[in-house]
């Protein structure tokens, strides 16, 4: 008579893991702003989407993918003056989307269809729009931020241009501003025939163990000014400013994303990422795509 078998279930490879809570953020690369002969729009911030208690549910011994989201180009292809759009971060099922690129607008004859590029625009935060003669193209609507939505937010929406309309005839050029990017702390601002979008602001969080502000917009550009636009800083999500040309060659790429996991000490024994602690919590930090294994 052939013998029962049994099979024993337990942790490890032979059962399921053991479940407990974590708290993240999640934040996307920023949008780059746009280089644009009128008045760029700032870039909009990447998604900024964070629990603040520990009340996502992992298990110990799981793989859990990690993406970081590039920043935008400031080097826009083609005819349009935009800046590009940035990538996605990704924790498990959490995604944040990358911040939307400040707009610009395709160069036509007077009277023909004007075709605006503000596909890249809406983003976790939207774009700012770029400034251009009303009486003759479209100045671009500014991008929508919490595109697709999630609740809570991802982010709030960028700021739209403003123009006085074409030149004068003694050549006068002021008075064509971008807007400012919108941020995860608050919308880009709309700008006047007197000023730029100011950018909207970031967010802080406390889950790295001190307060630190992310994922903010850039500031709208005027006419006239072609004020520098630097590369934002890794890691931050933030959106880079608005520029005009062809006073500078270039708007700056936004800043790429970052992912960072709160979990109790005495929950796990996982080294994924890199590995902090603060009292009684381990933080776990990706800049850079990776596993967080539970």
């Amino acid at each position: 008579m052939a013998g029962f078998g049994y099979k024993i279930l337990g942790f490890g490879s032979g059962g399921a893991g053991k479940p407990y809570n974590i708290q993240y953020l999640v934040v996307a690369g920023g949008g780059a702003g746009s280089k644009f002969d009128y008045g760029g729009g700032g870039g909009g911030g990447g998604g900024y989407r964070t629990l603040c208690s520990k009340s996502y549910e992992v298990v110990t011994g799981r793989n859990y993918t990690v993406t970081i989201g590039a920043g935008g180009s400031g080097n826009a292809p083609g005819n349009c003056a935009y800046g590009q759009k940035a990538s996605d971060s990704v924790f498990d099922t959490i995604t944040s989307t990358g911040g939307g690129g400040g707009g610009g607008v395709n160069f036509q004859p007077p009277g023909s269809t004007p075709f605006t590029c503000q596909s890249l625009a809406a983003g976790g935060s939207g774009g700012g729009g770029g400034a251009y003669f009303r009486t003759i193209f479209i100045a671009p609507s500014a991008g929508n931020g919490n595109t697709p939505p999630v609740n809570p937010s991802q982010g709030n929406n960028g700021g739209t241009a403003a123009s006085n309309g074409p030149p004068s005839s003694d050549g006068n050029v002021a008075g064509r501003h971008g807007g400012g990017g919108g941020g995860a702390g608050g919308a880009g601002g709309n700008a006047s025939t007197s000023s730029p979008g100011s950018a909207g602001s970031g967010a802080a969080s406390c889950i790295s163990g001190s307060s630190v502000t992310r994922a903010a917009g850039g500031a709208g550009d005027s006419q006239g000014s072609g004020n520098p636009s630097p590369n934002r800083t890794a890691n931050t999500g933030d959106g880079s400013l608005g520029t005009v040309a062809p006073v500078q060659p270039a708007a700056g790429n936004g800043g790429s994303g970052v992912v960072i996991i709160r979990r109790a000490t005495a929950d796990s024994n996982t080294t994924s990422g890199s590995v902090t602690t603060s009292g009684d919590d381990t933080i776990h930090t990706f800049t850079s795509p990776g596993t967080f294994q539970g």
